[in-house]
């Protein structure tokens, strides 16, 4: 009579932890610990609990004395599986067409590059091939965005270089933007500090016309980190309700830990758009470069504001073996008419 009543309360607990983990944002969880954390890896936990219903049933035929126990758990993890998998569908797996560029048209490359990872040939040839005006580098020094921007001025493609770095005992704490000379010149305050452990840059135009370009990276939701990962979410989200404002780059969150932070349903982040989110991408994974797309974070973004349609965005996985643990995106984006 106690193991059934126990197991009972063991099959209620993993319903409950498993409602919670498909949509927190249900139970406003969706910032805490541990299920910030597992919501960012959907197709992951999907995986893994599709994994775990194909072990519970065969315990579940295998052993009269498990059976009920095996198959409510197996039944409870489908479900699980179905609903994850529901979720990453609506956001899309994948559409990786691009319209045809136009006059006003930006195109937006972000690659984190691990601390120079990649290497400048590597990442100019990237901006290059998908002619980027604007290309955002976290964890990517001074002295890295320079030599890009030389290459990129050998091939013809002139770009404004500026970083903003915290310290320079690491690399992670720095972030660079190269923005083409075409949209005019920008400017940086570089003794304002931005988010709260790692640096994002905001680039201001002096040309009132052009877009402010904010090159993000959050701090990742990590012990020790919470607090100003839920900050530097803050932080964009108040970013987005500016006016005509391009972001990109790594976020370190997923749609699904914007649910208390945006101005609507037709937005991501507070009033921004996500490029991913309407084109289809969504459900793709930038993050990490070593497991499959389908079962990695989408973390690194970019967004608008009501001043811009997305028009083309993929996520880029030719690259996933240049030395970054991060897959670049790129997104074109076009004037709202």
């Amino acid at each position: 009579m106690i193991q059934r009543f126990l197991a009972a309360i063991f099959i209620l607990a993993t319903a409950a932890a498993l409602i919670v983990a498909a949509w927190p944002q249900l139970f406003s969880l969706e910032q805490t610990v541990g299920i910030a954390q597992v919501v960012s890896l959907r197709g992951l936990s999907a995986a893994a609990a599709f994994v775990a219903v194909l072990a519970l049933t065969l315990i579940a035929l295998l052993s009269a004395r498990m059976h009920r126990f095996a198959a409510s758990l197996a039944v409870i993890g489908l479900a699980f599986s179905a609903l994850s998998l529901v979720v990453l569908s609506t956001r899309g797996f994948g559409s990786p067409g691009f319209e045809t560029k136009a006059d006003g048209d930006v195109t937006v490359l972000s690659w984190n590059t691990l601390g120079d990872a990649p290497g400048a040939s590597a990442i100019a040839d990237l901006a290059l091939e998908n002619d980027a005006d604007i290309v955002t580098l976290p964890e990517t020094t001074r002295e890295m965005g320079f030599e890009v921007a030389q290459l990129m001025a050998a091939a013809d493609h002139p770009m404004w270089v500026h970083t903003l770095a915290y310290d320079q005992v690491s690399k992670s704490r720095s972030t660079t933007v190269l923005i083409s000379v075409d949209l005019g010149e920008y400017d940086v305050d570089v003794q304002t500090r931005t988010t709260s452990t790692l640096p994002s840059l905001v680039a201001t135009p002096q040309d009132p016309s052009m877009p402010t370009i904010v090159a993000v990276h959050a701090v990742a939701p990590v012990r020790g980190e919470m607090t100003n990962w839920r900050t530097d979410l803050d932080w964009l989200a108040e970013q987005c309700r500016g006016t005509n404002v391009i972001l990109a780059g790594d976020f370190n969150s997923t749609l699904d830990h914007y649910a208390s932070l945006t101005d609507g349903a037709d937005f991501a982040l507070g009033s921004c758009t996500d490029a991913a989110s309407v084109t289809d991408n969504a459900a793709i994974g930038t993050w990490p470069t070593q497991l499959p797309s389908l079962l990695g974070a989408p973390i690194d973004h970019v967004m608008s504001t009501s001043e811009w349609t997305t028009t083309g965005m993929r996520v880029i996985e030719s690259h996933d073996g240049f030395g970054s643990d991060h897959r670049p995106v790129l997104a074109m984006l076009s004037p709202a008419q």
